[in-house]
């Protein structure tokens, strides 16, 4: 797979993520956090164990010790991104909690240096503050005052960033694609069960009333758009991942507009054209840059 292939992919999951937003953000009216994202992770992980078993079935030789320690960290940090966000939710608001969650962009980056001493392309360092201010304006430009919320908010966005460098380390070469994205959704189901048996009373009746998005989130936001991820950055570089996936603030406007009759106004307009520009930066930016160092210029 080309690396123009891989970012096309990385839209396409933001645009999944998009449009899960605006069901993530209507199911909170019907039933609790833990429960719904321990029924939507364990829908997806469910979902691929057939290519699961056909990974086994082709797979030269088992997974090693390391690997699988690896994809059950990237199932803690997805768990820890996805709930902190979703509870985040019901004490915030969608536009804060929209562009909040998008500091991911600026810290993926960071914590590659940090964590990897993996330095970012420069194209890289110019990109990522450009999607986040993008992401920014997109949800009107201005920050309410912070909340309990936001907080929760802000403290996911440092484990969306490890998710995504995580996949970065352990998806390429791997060749088990579908048992990496099973695994960690299956840790995330679980964790998630844990915390709904404790802090939650969900009947039947709530599942029942949030079952459009539930199953709209585990077949489509989960099994697909966080496996197109894990397939698309085989092939590209977490920091390169984390800007193309930033296109999901600007499908949610999108879809929010279509769906829900929301419009966006001037600035959200500036926004969406910043994290376009972001995108086609990661994308056309380190050919232009080589090209321009190898002329001397």
């Amino acid at each position: 797979m080309s690396r123009v292939t891989a970012n096309l992919l990385l839209l396409f999951a933001g645009a999944v993520w998009g449009m899960g937003f605006v069901a993530q953000s209507t199911a909170m009216e019907k039933i609790g956090p833990w429960s719904y994202n321990g029924l939507r992770f364990l829908i997806g992980g469910l979902a691929l164990l057939p290519l699961v078993r056909m990974e086994v079935l082709r797979a030269a030789a088992p997974l090693s010790g390391r690997q699988w320690r690896g994809y059950v960290a990237i199932g803690l940090f997805l768990f820890a991104g996805s709930i902190l966000q979703q509870i985040g939710i019901v004490h915030t608001s969608v536009t804060n909690a929209g562009f909040l969650t998008g500091l991911y962009v600026v810290l993926t980056p960071l914590l590659a240096l940090a964590l990897f001493r993996n330095r970012p392309h420069p194209v890289i360092l110019m990109a990522a503050p450009m999607a986040f201010a993008g992401i920014v304006l997109t949800g009107g430009g201005h920050l309410g005052p912070l909340s309990g919320g936001d907080m929760l908010v802000m403290a996911g966005a440092v484990f969306w960033a490890l998710q995504i460098l995580f996949i970065g380390r352990f998806a390429p070469g791997s060749g088990r694609p579908f048992a990496l994205s099973a695994t960690q959704f299956l840790v995330a189901a679980a964790l998630s069960f844990v915390g709904a048996l404790v802090l939650e009373d969900t009947g039947l009746s709530e599942i029942a009333a949030a079952a459009a998005e539930i199953l709209y989130a585990g077949l489509v936001s989960v099994a697909l758009g966080f496996t197109v991820q894990v397939l698309a950055q085989q092939h590209t570089t977490g920091p390169q991942a984390a800007v193309m996936l930033s296109s999901e603030t600007l499908f949610a406007g999108l879809f929010g507009a279509l769906i829900l009759g929301e419009r966006l106004g001037p600035v959200a307009l500036a926004g969406c054209g910043l994290i376009f520009a972001a995108m086609l930066l990661v994308e056309v930016g380190p050919a232009a840059w080589q090209a321009r160092r190898r002329s001397g210029n």
